[in-house]
């Protein structure tokens, strides 16, 4: 069972520095996320922050421009970083600041670091440029890179004290955040491609004529690129209709900030889904008062609600 988190944990200048630090960091590069995490209390969104960016830190070093191997030793050191994180060896006053931050925030609350040790592994995969011929094959990736996300931060949120079926939410968290990345995949996959990387399985690729890949704004000549689309959005629905029973086991604004960042991915995957080809053309996003509904509806628990009834129906 999860440990439901209590009290707001005590920080010292030094540390709140630290902190402010990784919520400039979450701020700047992660505006999706940043929407939801300011719907929790201040302790919970600092802890949050200092995952994001140590998760940044792991992944901006996977997506630079350094050769190779010094990307393996970067990411190697980057690990033998965590492990003294994990081991309580970082002082106040050390001069990383994201260490500082995350070494209290694991202080605090049940946070189970190995998920940071998945996120190397799954960026050390794409370091090696691994492809995927299965949905079974990407779905480790994505575990590693997006479900280990949910399950830590699960441990930031903790659980409602009585909550039916709690022992499955790190289940449900892992199944959001392949969900999540599901989304990211599909909207990214010109991106990607320009920087040689495929991600959607290449067996979903030849069903739909897509082997060829996507290195310009229209896709492979005789593809049924929609259908590909159409194929991977309704997966990523399930997912995303599975990892949903989460909400209901979290505290109010827990399920607040999960069903705002949730929500807002849902609503690019409506928008990838009702023109497929806009992502070869570009990046799509949802504009600012969009993403500001989608938290306010979850801050009012109807995302959550909605959950629920259909749980309950279920059950009937």
């Amino acid at each position: 069972m999860i440990r439901t988190v209590e009290s707001e944990p005590h920080a010292s200048p030094p540390v709140l520095a630290a902190y402010s630090y990784c919520e400039a960091v979450t701020g700047r590069q992660a505006r999706n996320f940043a929407y939801g995490i300011r719907l929790l209390p201040a302790p919970q969104r600092r802890a949050m922050s200092a995952l994001y960016a140590f998760s940044r830190r792991v992944d901006d070093i996977g997506d630079g421009a350094l050769a190779g191997d010094v990307k393996v030793a970067r990411l190697e050191e980057t690990r033998a970083l965590l492990t003294r994180i994990r081991e309580g060896e970082v002082d106040e006053d050390d001069t990383d600041p994201v260490a500082v931050a995350l070494t209290h925030a694991a202080g605090h609350f049940p946070i189970p670091l190995g998920g940071l040790d998945e996120l190397i592994d799954g960026v050390l995969m794409d370091v090696r440029g691994e492809t995927y011929e299965t949905w079974d094959d990407l779905k480790v990736y994505c575990r590693c890179v997006a479900g280990a996300i949910g399950r830590l931060s699960l441990g930031v949120f903790g659980t409602e004290p009585g909550a039916r079926g709690v022992d499955r939410a790190p289940e449900y968290a892992d199944t959001l955040g392949l969900a999540l990345q599901l989304t990211n995949i599909l909207r990214d996959v010109r991106e990607d491609a320009v920087g040689g990387r495929t991600y959607l399985p290449a067996d979903d690729l030849a069903k739909f004529g897509c082997s060829a890949g996507f290195s310009g704004p229209r896709p492979p000549e005789g593809s049924d690129f929609a259908g590909l689309v159409h194929f991977e959005v309704r997966r990523a629905r399930a997912l995303f209709a599975e990892g949903y029973r989460l909400l209901p086991m979290l505290d109010r604004r827990s399920g607040a900030c999960v069903a705002a960042m949730a929500g807002i991915y849902r609503r690019l995957l409506d928008r990838i889904e009702r023109d497929p080809e806009a992502v070869l053309r570009g990046r799509v996003s949802l504009p600012v008062r969009e993403k500001a509904y989608v938290a306010v509806r979850g801050l009012s628990g109807l995302d959550a609600r909605h959950v629920t009834r259909r749980a309950v129906r279920r059950r009937v």
